[in-house]
């Protein structure tokens, strides 16, 4: 088979199909009966279904939390497991995100990377083998997943009411291969005595806050000094506007993923900083500096930690003000060597004082594969074989994925390496011809894990 060759012939069509999921807004939203996490989830999972459908595929919705489309026969499943599901839009599109643009060999729309094209990418990948005859000594099993981004509660509903996956992928990371993903931990970090009157920022726990709008009392700090402050910052802009007896400062930094915290610009943090800075004495600010920060490392609640395959990292995503009190939403990602008994030690004695309050809601263990382990390898060498590229190699990452929520998987593409995809951010987009590539790759994926 010219799999190349067939994929070029595909393509239009392959864009086509990933435009009638992107005009889904399939972010979480209420639930509804029978539809758990909103109507335009379900509706974009009946899509995907009716397209996997239509190609012959065997497909079944579990409840609306998830559904799949299967080919071939055996006792063990290979699976591959993709999600509809987005986060928030946000502010700074230059196109409309619910629609599929085309512009200098680029597709943009929210999903198109993340993880929407991945879908489709590992559909036609099915397709193409479904359609050359391939034997199959294992049923190739496509989950389309619907709460991937905020929970997961999707793939827990499956792994109560189908069959377990044997090995397999999820194509919603990076190539050539993730084989180990950090421990993820949430806690919240609440003020007790503060003079700010309201702070609020962000729109999602796992990216960071990149705009923050807080509100003091005017005449609490020196507009200039604070001014000078801010300027000094990372911050991309700022305002300062005084009315009512009241100084609001609106700051604007730049989102990125939690597990990167370092790519973005923490908005809320920048401004307690400059606040700090300027001589504004408050005991919240006291405490978000001294144990939040900017620098996302974890110092301050004593987890500065890492390991040989990465350091611990630390994300303010949200920040809520409700009735007087702040409120900021901690997103952690711990290396893969250290466990909860350790970082429940290493934190405790910094949760409290005087000035505020932390809690930790959870903290979920890593998940580690040897790198020479055969699945590994089986997808590994596919890339490889694909793209001759010897130079990359597989990777320990602090995003999350499936691989957290179906045991036996990894995460195996959708981005190419130096790839910008803006995943999580505005004009969020994948190149045409790694969208070609992938599916390339997950043909050559899908036979080398039908040999184990």
């Amino acid at each position: 088979m010219n799999t190349k060759e067939k994929v070029v012939q595909l393509t239009d069509e392959m864009i086509a199909s990933l435009g009638r999921l992107v005009k889904y807004n399939s972010e979480l939203a209420d639930a509804k009966p029978g539809k758990p996490f909103g109507d335009e989830t379900y509706a974009c999972l009946e899509e995907a279904l009716s397209m996997a459908e239509s190609m012959g595929f065997k497909t079944k919705n579990l409840d609306g939390y998830c559904g799949y489309a299967e080919m071939g026969e055996g006792k063990d499943i290979l699976g591959i497991v993709a999600h509809l599901d987005i986060v928030p839009v946000g502010d700074g599109w230059d196109t409309d995100p619910f629609q599929i643009v085309q512009k200098d060999g680029v597709l943009y729309g929210r999903g198109v990377s993340d993880d929407k094209g991945g879908a489709v990418c590992a559909l036609y990948a099915m397709k193409l083998l479904k359609d050359e005859g391939i034997p199959m000594n294992k049923r190739v099993r496509l989950l389309f997943g619907c709460n991937e981004e905020t929970g997961m509660k999707c793939m827990e509903h499956y792994n109560k009411v189908e069959e377990p996956i044997t090995l397999g992928f999820t194509p919603d990371g990076s190539f050539p291969g993730i084989y180990g993903e950090k421990g993820h931990m949430h806690m919240d970090v609440t003020s007790k005595n503060t003079k700010i009157i309201s702070m609020n920022g962000g729109f999602v726990t796992n990216a960071v806050c990149h705009r923050c709008e807080t509100v003091i009392p005017a005449g609490a700090v020196d507009v200039e000094a604070l001014k000078a402050a801010l300027a000094a910052t990372e911050l991309k802009e700022f305002t300062l506007t005084e009315e009512d007896g009241k100084l609001t400062i609106l700051a604007i930094g730049a989102s990125a993923h939690a597990s990167t915290p370092w790519l973005g610009v923490n908005a809320a943090g920048y401004t307690m900083k400059a606040l700090a800075e300027a001589g504004f004495e408050d005991d919240f600010v006291k405490y978000y500096n001294s144990h939040i920060g900017c620098k996302g490392t974890g110092e301050g609640f004593n987890i500065g930690i890492e390991d040989e395959y990465g350091a611990l990292t630390l994300c303010n995503g949200v920040v809520k003000t409700v009735d007087g009190v702040i409120n900021c939403t901690i997103d952690i990602r711990v290396p893969v060597t250290f466990h909860e008994p350790e970082i429940r030690e290493r934190i405790k004695d910094r949760l409290e004082d005087e000035n505020g309050k932390c809690e930790i809601k959870a903290i979920g263990e890593p998940l580690f594969f040897p790198v020479d382990s055969p699945m590994v390898k089986a997808l590994v060498d596919a890339y490889v074989k694909i793209t001759g590229d010897t130079e990359t190699k597989p990777m320990v990452i602090g995003g999350g994925t499936y691989a957290k929520a179906i045991p036996g998987i990894i995460a195996f593409g959708c981005e190419f390496p130096g790839a910008i995809t803006h995943i999580h951010e505005p004009n969020e987009c994948m190149e045409i011809d790694h969208m070609q590539k992938q599916v390339e790759i997950y043909v050559e994926a899908i036979q080398n894990l039908l040999a184990l």
